[in-house]
């Protein structure tokens, strides 16, 4: 639960004064340029925003997953791009350190991560394996020389979110070529810097402009054992808790994009005018206003309550993928129905309708795509049912 009240209002207030001032007014100059001014990134860094998640004694703000998602609500009504640069320091670039990492590990990494100087990045996806995490190729190949203990990893890493940006990346790769699934998956943090690691060139996306991707390659990138994360085998493991936190983030995000989307279609209906009068009088745009209100409150009270459900310490595999299914779902309808509501404005590049028509499509991939929540959520409830 929230542990004080007061200062968790004193800083979602400057969050929000920070969308409304700093970041709205260059949501255009982002998606027309495809960079975040390095201005505004300074700013995220002194305001704290790389570190809200992680421990306090490594310069963390340290946020129960409460706190974190109605952080995220704040930030997600500015364009994708700004959390995202934000957000895998908070979630899946970081957690695996946090959750399973050794002391060393995360004395190395931490204190950088919380203060933006280094970002992470999370490299499991693999063009042969996206959904199915479990059949990836990346090898690990442990062996021995002069500098000591070390692996050599080898394989091709696909649409890794800050991949331009990182300086560390978490990487899952098999260490058993003879184990099958996910049970020869290990997990490895590898600095930019490593020898025989490349990165390709920056894809171009759909949307989320300003919020950059690319394959990140491994060709006998010797990483030190030093560098494992837990145990060999376990790399699965870690993926999946990071997972189950980054999905219930990106619900809140959804929330918060579609609270935004609605905001800017409710205050179009009420000044535009047809037939004498505001097109918000009319019934049918009212429905769309009611139906997205409605799911908006649905998903924000979803996201909350597994966000409590988590700090209470239970398990919320389940909760996070219903939340992330239901979540983005409905922003993508939110999307939907602001550009009608708008009308031939919706589609015109002048608005943010249009934009954020094309950047929230994305939340119903990245972190499981919802056909993945749906087998998440089936599988977990048949267990249940034959524990």
């Amino acid at each position: 639960m929230i542990r004080d009240q007061e200062t968790l209002q004193l800083l979602l207030d400057s969050v929000r004064r920070f969308v409304r001032e700093v970041l709205l007014p260059h949501e255009r100059e982002v998606a027309d340029t495809d960079q975040i001014p390095p201005a505004i990134v300074a700013q995220m860094r002194a305001l704290g925003l790389f570190g809200l998640s992680l421990p306090e004694q490594y310069g963390g703000l340290a946020l129960t997953m409460e706190e974190e998602v109605q952080v995220a609500f704040e930030l997600a009504h500015a364009s994708p791009a700004f959390r995202s640069l934000i957000g895998t320091n908070n979630g899946i670039g970081a957690m695996g350190i946090v959750l399973d990492g050794s002391d060393a590990q995360r004395a190395r990494y931490l204190p950088r991560m919380a203060s933006g100087e280094l970002i992470g990045a999370f490299a499991l996806t693999e063009p042969e394996a996206g959904s199915d995490a479990a059949a990836l190729r990346t090898s690990a190949v442990r062996g021995h020389d002069a500098d000591g203990d070390h692996y050599l990893l080898n394989g091709t890493k696909r649409y890794i979110t800050n991949a331009p940006e990182a300086g560390l990346f978490t990487v899952m790769a098999r260490t058993d070529a003879a184990t099958p699934g996910a049970a020869g998956v290990s997990a490895f943090l590898v600095e930019r810097d490593t020898p025989g690691l490349t990165l390709g060139k920056i894809d171009r996306k759909m949307g989320q402009r300003g919020a950059h991707t690319c394959d990140v390659i491994f060709e006998n990138c010797r990483v030190p054992a030093a560098n494992l994360i837990g145990r060999e085998g376990a790399g699965f493991k870690t993926a999946m808790k990071v997972l189950d936190k980054g999905r219930l983030h990106i619900a809140a995000v959804c929330v918060g994009a579609a609270e935004r989307m609605l905001d800017d279609a409710l205050r179009y209906a009420i000044e535009r005018r047809q037939f004498g009068q505001p097109i918000a009088e009319f019934q049918l745009v009212q429905a769309m206003l009611a139906d997205s209100q409605t799911e908006i409150y649905a998903a924000r009270s979803m996201v909350l309550d597994a966000a409590r459900r988590r700090d209470d310490g239970h398990n919320i595999g389940t909760e996070a993928a219903c939340c992330k299914l239901f979540a983005s779902e409905m922003c993508g309808r939110v999307a939907d129905r602001a550009v009608q509501i708008l009308g031939g404005a919706g589609y015109m590049a002048d608005y943010a309708a249009e934009r954020f028509y094309r950047d929230v499509r994305l939340f119903r991939i990245f972190e499981g795509t919802s056909q993945v929540q749906q087998l998440v959520i089936a599988r977990n409830m048949i267990k249940a049912a034959h524990a």
